[in-house]
C-alpha cells in the first residue's frame, strides 16, 4: 500500500510540474505575440526569443522535478530511451495538454482583443507553404531538437548539466527562427493544441502532431541504437560508482530518467 501511495504521489508531482510548466511556456510564448501598436510589434525574431527563453525558465523551475518535458515529443523520446514507462507517458502528456490550455486561457483573458492580430487565430500554428513541405520541416526541426535533448540526458554529459536550460532554450530559439516563417516552428503538439481548441480551428493541425512525434521517434531511436554504446536501460549504477564522481554521475542518470527516482 505504501508503494502505491508513493507511486501516486510521484505521478501527481509529475503531473502538476508538467501542467504548470507547459502553462508558463504557452503563456510566455503567446504573450510575446501581443501587439500594442505603440511600443511593441512582434516579429519572427522576438517570437523566436520568447519561444527559446520560455523553456529556459521552465527547466530552471521544474527540471529537477519532472525533467520539464513540457512537450509530448520530448516525453515520447524519453519513453523510447526507456527512461519512463508507458503509464508515466500518459501522465506527462495529459498534464502538458491541460497545462497548455490553461496557459492560453490565462493569456487570452489577460489582454484586450484589440491587441491581438487576427484574434480568431491568434498564436495558432498555420503553414505558409504546402502541407508536404510544412510536414517535412516539422519533422526536421523536431529531429534536431530531440537530438539535443538526448545529448543533454546522456550520462556521459554529466559535467555539463548546469547548462541544460541554455542548450535547450537556444536550440528552440534557432529552430523556431528557421522554421517560423513556414510552419510557425512548433516542435510541440501541446503548444499547438491550445490555440486550435480555443479558436476551434483544426486546419492543418495534424501536421503539428504527426510531424513532431515522427521527428522525435526517429531522433530518439537513432540516438539509442547508434550513439549509445549499450542499451540505456542496462546502465549499471555500480559501474558508474566505480568510475569515480559517483554522487554527481548517479544524479545525472536518475535525472535523465525523469520519473522522480
Amino acid at each position: 500500500m505504501s508503494l502505491n501511495r508513493t507511486r501516486i504521489l510521484q505521478l501527481s508531482t509529475i503531473f502538476f510540474a508538467e501542467f504548470f510548466g507547459t502553462a508558463i511556456m504557452v503563456f510566455i510564448v503567446c504573450f510575446g505575440g501581443v501587439n500594442d501598436y505603440e511600443f511593441y510589434r512582434p516579429t519572427l525574431a522576438t517570437m523566436s526569443f520568447c519561444s527559446g527563453l520560455a523553456p529556459m525558465i521552465v527547466i530552471n523551475i521544474f527540471g529537477h522535478i519532472s525533467g520539464a518535458h513540457i512537450n509530448p515529443a520530448v516525453t515520447i523520446a524519453a519513453f523510447v530511451l526507456k527512461f519512463i514507462d508507458f503509464s508515466t507517458v500518459i501522465i506527462y502528456i495529459i498534464g502538458q495538454i491541460l497545462g497548455s490550455v490553461f496557459g492560453y486561457l490565462v493569456m487570452r483573458f489577460s489582454i484586450y482583443t484589440e491587441y491581438l492580430q487576427n484574434p480568431e487565430s491568434f498564436c495558432m500554428h498555420l503553414p505558409t507553404t504546402t502541407c508536404e513541405k510544412a510536414f517535412i520541416i516539422e519533422i526536421a526541426i523536431t529531429f534536431v531538437l530531440i537530438l539535443v535533448i538526448c545529448g543533454c540526458w546522456d550520462p556521459r554529459n554529466v559535467h555539463n548539466q548546469d547548462s541544460t536550460s541554455l542548450r535547450v532554450g537556444f536550440s528552440v530559439l534557432v529552430l523556431t527562427f528557421i522554421g517560423g516563417s513556414y510552419t510557425g516552428g512548433s516542435m510541440n503538439p501541446a503548444r499547438s493544441f491550445a490555440p486550435a481548441i480555443y479558436n476551434w480551428n483544426w486546419d492543418y493541425h495534424w501536421i503539428y502532431w504527426v510531424g513532431p512525434i515522427l521527428g522525435s521517434i526517429i531522433a530518439s531511436v537513432l540516438y539509442r541504437f547508434v550513439f549509445y554504446k549499450k542499451k540505456i536501460n542496462e546502465t549499471n549504477e555500480n559501474e558508474i560508482i566505480e568510475s569515480g564522481n559517483e554522487e554527481e554521475q548517479l544524479r545525472s542518470v536518475r535525472n535523465a530518467r525523469c520519473d522522480g527516482n
